[in-house]
């Protein structure tokens, strides 16, 4: 059985090893501490690669299209709700076969849904993580999605105590990685109308069936661990009004003809989390803007006329080949967001 967060005392706890239990290889050499030792030239530093930008701007895809490029690539992730086991729909988990074979860290690892995870406790188990990759001769690859887990595992020294995204305080850029940054960013006008069709396609495929099943009237208003999903809070006024188990078609997307109340307000939950998806997007933009004014050194990467083109795709498919609409984005993206990506993280590595 495996231990709750709730009884994280250290940095160096073991307990924190259910997130990175699942993917266990043969133990490497022991470490005195659970974070790669600290130097001063970047010669020394384990060297990562870390793609970041908003939620919905592709970093996933772009991980593992870089994976195939750099074949000893193992995937890391830092997206905070990705962390727990459950809502694969709506967290946005990658599925698996498009994961693509790579192995996938601290990916739907916790079963401990109803706790938090510290930016401490990420820092611990993902420099563990890493650490453990390195030993094996692999390429870590660092998939933002939390700003705040990122920094409080990059820098060099982290304050549990300062959040430096909110406060006075100024961001380090002191890293204790030799870090290669790749920063997908999407113009808002686009991002914020892919991300709204985006929520309609995540109910499409099964979000508010996946939701039904997580309700538990119990625990409405608490906002805690896996519980603090975008989908979870907005939903439960809905589900407080028509109980899935009262009826299946309570946990079915409202159809045409369907109860007039239900269907508004199934509507008004479904404005609300393309209203919060869009404000957490700003959010993130805002933390990274913050550290590339620190200094960290971004490469910004523009996936504008990718994500233009894939929502003029899904327009066109009802008149045109979807194959010959998909090829276009892809072309898009392997032009304007592959191909640097690859050089930078060659010239990186070299």
């Amino acid at each position: 059985m495996k231990p709750t967060l709730s009884s994280f005392h250290s940095l160096h706890s073991p307990l924190f090893h259910p997130l990175i239990s699942r993917h266990r290889r043969p133990r490497c050499p022991r470490m005195d501490s659970s974070s790669p030792p600290h130097h001063h030239s970047n010669q020394n530093k384990t060297k990562i690669i870390v793609t970041m930008g908003a939620t919905g701007c592709g970093k996933s895809r772009l991980s593992v299209d870089l994976a195939t490029h750099f074949p000893h690539s193992q995937i890391i992730n830092s997206d905070k709700m990705q962390l727990y086991n459950g809502l694969d729909i709506t967290t946005n988990k990658i599925p698996l076969h498009e994961r693509k074979g790579f192995p996938h860290f601290l990916l739907g690892d916790l079963d401990t849904i109803d706790a938090d995870v510290s930016p401490s406790q990420f820092r611990s188990a993902a420099g563990l993580t890493i650490a453990n990759i390195v030993s094996r001769g692999n390429l870590p690859l660092l998939v933002g999605g939390s700003n705040s887990f990122i920094h409080a595992l990059l820098v060099e020294t982290f304050d549990p105590q300062v959040d430096v995204f909110t406060g006075p305080d100024s961001v380090s850029h002191l890293l204790r990685y030799d870090c290669c940054f790749l920063w997908v960013d999407v113009a808002w006008s686009v991002l914020s109308d892919y991300l709204c069709e985006r929520v309609d396609e995540m109910l499409e495929s099964g979000m508010l069936e996946e939701l039904a099943q997580f309700y538990d009237p119990t625990k409405v208003g608490v906002r805690v661990g896996l519980r603090k999903a975008i989908g979870v809070p907005e939903f439960d006024e809905y589900f407080r009004k028509y109980p899935p188990w009262e009826s299946e078609e309570n946990g079915r997307v409202p159809k045409e003809g369907c109860d007039q109340a239900r269907k508004e307000v199934y509507e008004e939950a479904v404005r609300l989390i393309k209203d919060n998806t869009c404000i957490l997007a700003k959010r993130q933009i805002g933390k990274i803007m913050r550290l590339r004014k620190a200094g960290w050194d971004l490469k910004r990467l523009d996936a504008t006329a990718t994500f233009r083109a894939m929502m003029m795709k899904k327009k066109k498919n009802k008149s045109s080949s979807p194959a010959s609409s998909d090829l276009e984005w892809r072309d898009i993206w392997e032009r304007e967001v592959m191909e640097p990506s690859v050089k930078a993280v060659r010239r990186f590595l070299q």
